[in-house]
């Protein structure tokens, strides 16, 4: 399963102007915000995440409701936090 999944942007990579560091229930990686306008997110903006890329920014409060469905469902939430862990953007 491939889910979109909502992440708190906590830092940006200098060197690399298209990656930030995201926060996803504890787990941290770089993801792809290129797809995304210019100075749209800052630290602490929430953003839907699908496979390694940012889609849109999102509401702490859309954010939250989608967290506490994707925790619901259990096993495939808890493989896509693997998923992203395991994973890297070069």
């Amino acid at each position: 399963m491939c889910l979109g999944i909502p992440g708190e942007v906590v830092e940006f990579h200098t060197d690399r102007p298209d990656l930030a560091q995201v926060d996803v229930s504890g787990v941290r990686r770089a993801i792809n915000i290129g797809l995304l306008e210019p100075g749209e997110v800052g630290i602490g903006d929430w953003v839907l995440i699908h496979v390694g890329f940012a889609l849109s920014k999102i509401d702490e409060a859309e954010a939250k409701a989608a967290m506490e469905f994707l925790e619901s469902i259990g096993q495939a939430y808890a493989d896509e936090l693997a998923a992203l862990q395991s994973s890297t953007i070069e």
